[in-house]
């Protein structure tokens, strides 16, 4: 038995360059050309046609199947100077993730894209509209354009695929060149482009065989016809590429091939089912047996087709049908496929003639495929076979159920085993139905399916069970605590990953980073709710720094969110305000469209905008975390939502409304400290607000030193309350340790300012104020100054404190939870901004008051070019506005 091996050699793919976001290769074949087979016929005059593609943004090769279309397309694209990207369709990118993925690899294969260009797509349910932005520009800005073929695209019937094609290639100017070859109309709006005169068309009549054409194919086959029978077998054939090529095969056999092809008649349901039947008259009743077999499996090398039919004789046969170019392809490295129309028909003869026999050929092949390493396929044919325990078994034992949650596969695999009935119930399949309800965030399923399996791989105590299985429960375990607000029990699960990881193999642990990270992810996530937060951000740094690329990416991008939230927990405006911008720059990189990470990324960064009183920027960000897919059962980013939006609120004045904000939404089995002292100090500045101090006191009550953030603020409203005594036993009792930031440090200042002017002690109260003023210019920290109250009014008035404030706090500063003021302006970003050199020049325009239609004459652009760079360069500047991105890029000396 030989190793098994991928079309291109290699036994199995690492995590390379050459992966895609799960860790497994792409398919290489999908990006080259056809090969053109001997007996293939230029036809010249469809090769002049297509010429036109060069010079029109769409090009439409329409015929029915085995018209022709691909391998003229190829044929064509072989003699083009330009870069060209093939790409083969296939069911599998009916989801936009993996449909992009492959355009992006398809375009860096061929050299149309820079290094250091945009990355490509990572999660498979949808891609982000940025970075299809991002391509587009970059086309845009091609000296030459690039030739992108999409083959059988019929494949592909996605209106929100063909809104994103459409978008970019309306968007890449002159820098694209997009060809695409099907069976039916695409979901574009072809009307326009026709309208445009920008649309070349192929199609079914033009690809129809001439008689001469006919004749001069038949002689390549080693047929000499005379011209009045090739006439008549067009007329029969309706010039049908396939059919003439069918006929031709048939009649090679015939020991009078005119006399055949006269006589025929296609008095069957199709014409292709009559030719087949021909065809494999002519073959071994073994070679007829292997066709039918293999005819279930997408691609297939001797050993699979010998593991089908059980002989061995699959190589001599499949290296004969290949030189014969009997519709068998050679993928390279003993690996073949079928012609598509081809295998479509032998699938419909083997379930006439082997009626039954499907569901064992594609359980034969998930055995064969599960033993040599092939994965995604194992999947694939254990499910159409209806075995899902070995399905289940198969992802459990590779160790690859975290792609349940991350990478290209997640939605195809949740897809994949929707169909698992109740009959499956391994341990593995279990495992797969709890972490599909858990990502559903279905708890009370998703808990009840984690019972069951870990009740199964317990069994007796002298029965360990297989440990990728138990390692895979861990994962899910430590998910399950996050997801109630259980610490113990994710730690629980750690400290058992821990120890199942020395039984397993490295390369096994390192071919799936993915679950390592995610493991890391929901511990820290854990640990923050529990107000652990050294713990967690210990835990959360090494996921955010994880190997694996694309494949780890979610996880990277949640961990990332969660240390912006630590940070700002801690009183860190700027670094909290760091690291959510890198969570939302990471995912917009990997073009995800819903990223969990990055919405709790854009909940920090609100939160750290309502601090500095951006209040307009702050209800943007909210906006858009909350169009995001709600994180159920995730007490994190709910409170850090509850955290953004109360505050938001109650500097709005809406007090009631930022008091029932806050409540909690979720049930967890441990409260977290944190949460709860936000809630407290929410509710208790709407209460003094209400005129209420009394009750606004006793809701401190649970507030303590070990929250610095809130037991400052607390402080601020006892004193407000008249309790000064209490507001200095609150501050003594901070634990600071050097790891709290400016929010703490200007928050105690003036806590201690106000005690002191009160007490009439204002030279101290000068210099605390003056403190927190030099701690807060640097943070733009205007929150605790708009809060203080009027005892501030006269001290920021005076010298030199008015010098101090002047240029970036407000001179009209608001009462205590009192009717908002118009801040100052924005602030300029406090982490590199890069914009590219067409924004750059687009908005040195702008600064120059010129409109959209006059940039695009200046630059030779299209409007729509210019709008796409200006929607770019607002994303990366954070403003929504002309003036706010021409006055931010001066700010940052962009401009």
């Amino acid at each position: 038995m030989r190793s098994a091996s991928t079309p291109d050699g290699r036994a199995r793919a690492p995590t390379d360059a050459g992966t895609d976001p799960s860790g497994d290769p792409y398919l290489r074949t999908r990006f080259a050309l056809p090969s053109r087979p001997a007996t293939f016929l230029r036809r010249q005059r469809l090769v002049s046609h297509l010429d036109q593609a060069l010079s029109t943004p769409l090009t439409l090769v329409n015929g029915s199947p085995g018209a022709g279309k691909t391998l003229l397309t190829a044929d064509w694209a072989a003699g083009l100077r330009l870069p060209v990207a093939w790409l083969t369709v296939e069911a599998g990118d009916h989801r936009p993730g993996v449909f992009w993925a492959y355009v992006f690899e398809s375009l860096r294969l061929c050299g149309a894209r820079e290094a250091g260009a945009a990355g490509a797509p990572a999660d498979s349910s949808g891609v982000g509209r940025g970075l299809l932005a991002s391509l587009a520009a970059e086309l845009n800005a091609r000296d030459a354009p690039v030739v992108l073929v999409l083959d059988e695209y019929d494949r592909l019937a996605v209106p929100e695929v063909a809104e994103q094609l459409e978008f970019v290639l309306r968007h890449s100017g002159q820098g694209l060149r997009l060809v695409l070859v099907t069976r039916t109309e695409p979901l574009l709006p072809l009307h326009r482009y026709r309208a445009a005169d920008e649309l070349t068309e192929i199609r079914g009549a033009e690809l129809s065989f001439t008689p001469e054409e006919a004749g001069a194919l038949l002689r390549l086959h080693g047929l000499h016809l005379p011209e009045p029978a090739a006439s008549a077998l067009v007329d029969r054939t309706r010039g049908w590429a396939a059919g003439l090529r069918l006929s031709a095969l048939a009649a090679r056999e015939s020991t009078d091939p005119e006399r055949y092809l006269k006589e025929f008649e296609a008095d069957h349901s199709t014409v292709a089912d009559f030719l087949l039947a021909e065809v494999l008259k002519g073959r071994t009743e073994e070679t007829q047996d292997l066709l039918l077999r293999v005819s279930v499996l997408d691609r297939f090398c001797p050993d699979l087709a010998d593991a089908l039919t059980l002989r061995a004789d699959a190589e001599r046969l499949l290296a004969g049908l290949h030189r014969e170019n009997a519709f068998i392809e050679r993928l390279g490295h003993s690996w073949y496929r079928l012609h598509p129309l081809f295998r479509e028909i032998l699938r419909a003869h083997l379930r006439e003639r082997l009626p039954g026999a499907e569901a064992e050929l594609h359980l034969r092949a998930a055995r064969w495929l599960r033993r040599s390493g092939f994965l995604p396929e194992t999947l694939a044919h254990g499910a159409a076979g209806g075995d899902f325990d070995l399905a289940a078994g198969a992802l459990v034992d590779d160790l690859a159920i975290g792609q349940l949650f991350t990478g290209l596969r997640s939605d195809a695999l949740a897809q994949l085993f929707a169909g698992m009935g109740p009959e499956a119930g391994s341990p593995a399949s279990d495992l797969v139905r709890a972490a599909g309800a858990l990502a559903r965030r279905d708890l009370d399923l998703g808990l009840d399916r984690l019972r069951r399996a870990r009740e199964q791989l317990s069994g007796t105590e002298d029965s360990p069970g297989p440990v990728a299985a138990r390692l895979s429960c861990t994962l899910l375990e430590a998910l399950a605590a996050r997801l109630t607000g259980c610490p113990p029990r994710a730690e629980q699960a750690a400290a058992t990953a821990e120890e199942l990881r020395r039984d397993l193999p490295d390369h096994l642990l390192d071919e799936h980073p993915e679950l390592t990270a995610l493991l890391m992810t929901h511990v820290g996530s854990a640990r923050l709710w529990e107000g652990r937060f050294d713990d967690a951000r210990a835990v959360l740094s090494r996921a955010a720094g994880a190997p694996g690329g694309s494949a780890t990416v979610l996880p990277r991008v949640e961990s990332m969110g969660h240390l912006a939230l630590l940070d700002y927990l801690n009183g860190w405006l700027g670094r909290a305000e760091r690291r959510a911008l890198a969570a939302v720059a990471e995912a917009e990189r990997a073009g995800l469209p819903r990223p969990p990470g990055a919405g709790l990324g854009r909940l920090v960064l609100a939160a750290v905008a309502v601090d500095r009183q951006e209040l307009g920027r702050a209800r943007v960000l909210l906006d858009e975390t909350a169009r995001l897919p709600a994180r159920e059962h995730d007490p994190v980013p709910t409170a850090g939502r509850a955290l953004a939006v109360s505050r938001l609120l109650l500097d709005d004045g809406e007090t009631d409304a930022a008091a029932e904000a806050v409540q909690p939404t979720v049930s967890t089995a441990v409260a977290s400290p944190w949460a709860e002292s936000q809630a407290a100090v929410v509710r208790s500045a709407a209460c003094l607000a209400a005129g209420r101090p009394d009750e606004a006191v006793r809701l401190l009550q649970g507030v303590g030193g070990d929250q610095p953030v809130y037991a400052v603020e607390a402080a601020g409203i006892q004193v407000a309350a008249g309790r000064p005594r209490a507001a200095a036993e609150l501050l003594g009792a901070v634990r600071a340790e050097g790891r709290t930031g400016p929010a703490v440090s200007v928050g105690a200042a003036l806590v201690r300012a106000r005690v002191a002017q009160e007490s009439g002690d204002t030279v101290t109260a000068h210099r605390l104020v003056a403190r927190a003023l030099l701690d807060a210019r640097r943070e733009r920290l205007r929150r605790p100054f708009l809060q203080a109250g009027d005892w501030i009014e006269p001290l920021l008035a005076a010298a030199p404190l008015h010098g101090l404030a002047e240029g970036w706090l407000p001179s009209g500063r608001r009462q205590t939870h009192g009717e908002p003021v118009q801040p100052a302006a924005d602030p300029a970003l406090l982490v590199p901004v890069e914009l590219s050199g067409r924004e750059r020049d687009v908005l040195r325009r702008l600064a120059r008051m010129m409109s959209a239609e006059e940039i695009a004459a200046d630059l030779y652009v299209s409007v729509n070019t210019v709008k796409t760079h200006l929607k770019s360069a607002y994303r990366k500047l954070a403003v929504n506005r002309r003036g706010d991105a021409v006055r931010r890029a001066r700010d940052l000396g962009l401009l």
